[in-house]
């Protein structure tokens, strides 16, 4: 057996049992949860999260206020009169999720190909003077005969519609007055969770009168939605079919 597929049998061998584990742990702590319902996550501060990164965007030179004599106006002001929009960090707006995707395609590919190769030698230098010729020199060296064809088909029919509304707070303010907002919100029915995440970078002249933004006038929108629970843990396959689809080559 070679040093590779001992390697391979190691990894394979690792990763049952970390899979393993994790299931046994797993399995725990869904057995101490029989009968419950499943918790909320509690309230944390965004910005101290794992994994979370301050965003950085290319930004214009910072433009120095100046003011005028005699007047209540100063340059680089957004608005003559303060109003209750969310501008600073810690501040709340509410989210419009308004998602219609639709898409509809369909293709195919067929290819064939047929070849054929025939050489041989039907008379050589003194081969009709050999007492059975073809037995020494055959009248055929080399015949093949090969046929390919593929045929290809895929289409793609899907429809996603996706309405509703969450509230996001500030988590930071770029130099340039654009905000980051990020909100997350559960929902809790029966024994399912509905989670719904919202991140981006909005500009403070896109958000309304009444504090809401539309999700598709936020930049670098991150959406998620979907849910935990009795429901979503029943749709998911098993951690063990999950394993071998990874390993199994086949």
């Amino acid at each position: 057996m070679s040093v590779t597929r001992l390697n391979r049998l190691a990894l394979s061998g690792v990763m049952l049992s970390l899979a393993a584990l994790a299931s046994g742990c797993s399995s725990i702590d869904r057995l101490s949860q029989i009968g419950e319902k499943p918790k909320l996550t509690e309230i944390e501060n965004p910005t101290t999260q794992p994994g979370y990164k301050p965003v950085q965007m290319p930004m214009p030179k910072p433009e120095q206020a100046s003011y005028n004599a005699n007047s209540l106006w100063r340059n680089g002001s957004r608005a003559f009169f303060k109003d209750q929009r969310a501008a600073r960090v810690g501040d709340l707006l509410t989210v419009t999720v308004n998602i219609t995707d639709k898409a509809n395609i369909a293709n195919e590919t067929q290819r064939s190909r047929t070849s054929k190769e025939d050489s041989g030698i039907t008379d050589f230098i003194g081969a009709q003077t050999i007492t059975q010729p073809n037995k020494i020199l055959p009248g055929r060296l080399l015949t093949t005969d090969s046929t390919s064809s593929s045929d290809g088909k895929g289409s793609v029919n899907r429809q996603e519609a996706l309405q509703t509304n969450v509230a996001a707070v500030v988590t930071q303010v770029l130099p340039n007055g654009n905000l980051v907002v990020e909100g997350k919100q559960e929902i809790r029915v029966n024994f399912e969770i509905r989670e719904l995440i919202v991140a981006g970078i909005v500009r403070p002249e896109d958000i309304q009168s009444d504090n809401t933004i539309d999700s598709t006038k936020i930049a670098q929108a991150r959406i998620a939605y979907g849910g935990r629970g009795q429901i979503t843990d029943v749709q998911q396959p098993r951690y063990g079919q999950q394993v071998m689809d990874v390993l199994l080559p086949f």
